[in-house]
């Protein structure tokens, strides 16, 4: 098991008992089974996505939960991702609001950090540096396949100035045309409503050749896996692609944006 993971099993366990609950008392105020509750006390299975949020509230622990989770580390839904990311032979990454976490220049990335509101400069910092680390998988000695289709729009959002936003256009074309395992498409402005407005999402193809899906909000993200969510998130993806531009016309694209974003 997670070091980090059986840290906030033993504390469960400890605020469960220091309030005189039963497992079942905890199952009925979090609205999961007893069982549910019994096998991730045990470590026979990962919490669900929102059980501990659920139970900072069920143990009135002031989120102590939460805060856990930000001191150990990334958050359960988010080391599941990136375990994905890490052994997944193709990622299909399509974005709508932002550039990709994987592409994201360490100015770009600080900027929509401090954007949020919530974080001293020590934790933008920490998190900036927890999202560069992640871009390893695009140098490692396998990489996947990685294939970025982005709407303009992403590219025209002015994130943390000018300077910011050139030097991440031209890191893009850098990354298309040095890396022959990544590839970048763009939806044009000119393209009105398409399924892409509906939201972000990732699509890692497995060893196995199973496909799982990563949807993000502002909240968290969410790993998808079950077959027909996922095969309704490949179709999208597929909808999405039809829609952007050729790679080389993506390309002279990034180009001509970078240029707007000269000082």
């Amino acid at each position: 098991m997670d070091e980090r993971l059986q840290v906030l099993i033993e504390e469960l366990r400890h605020m469960r008992a220091a309030r005189r609950m039963t497992q079942e008392d905890l199952a009925k105020a979090i609205s999961y089974s007893p069982s549910t509750v019994a096998m991730v006390e045990t470590g026979a299975r990962k919490p669900p996505p929102d059980f501990w949020d659920r139970a900072d509230v069920a143990l009135d622990t002031g989120g102590a939960f939460g805060r856990m989770l930000t001191r150990l580390g990334s958050p359960q839904w988010m080391r599941e991702w990136e375990a994905n990311e890490r052994q997944a032979t193709v990622l299909r990454s399509y974005q709508n609001t932002v550039v990709p976490g994987l592409l994201q220049t360490s100015a770009y990335a600080r900027a929509l950090f401090r954007s949020v509101g919530l974080f001293d400069e020590a934790e933008v910092e920490r998190r900036v540096e927890a999202r560069l680390a992640r871009q390893a998988v695009l140098t490692a000695d396998r990489p996947p396949q990685l294939v970025a289709v982005l709407d303009e729009h992403v590219l025209r959002r002015p994130v943390g100035g000018p300077l910011v936003m050139r030097e991440q256009a031209l890191r893009l074309v850098k990354l298309a045309t040095e890396r022959p395992r990544v590839r970048l498409q763009v939806v044009p402005a000119s393209v009105g409503a398409y399924s892409g407005v509906s939201g972000a999402f990732v699509l890692a193809t497995l060893p196995s050749g199973e496909d799982v899906a990563y949807l993000d909000d502002q909240l968290k993200g969410q790993v998808i896996d079950h077959t027909e969510d996922v095969l309704a998130v490949r179709s999208s993806w597929e909808s999405i692609e039809g829609e952007a531009l050729p790679p080389r016309q993506s390309m002279a694209l990034l180009a001509e944006v970078a240029e707007t974003w000269r000082t």
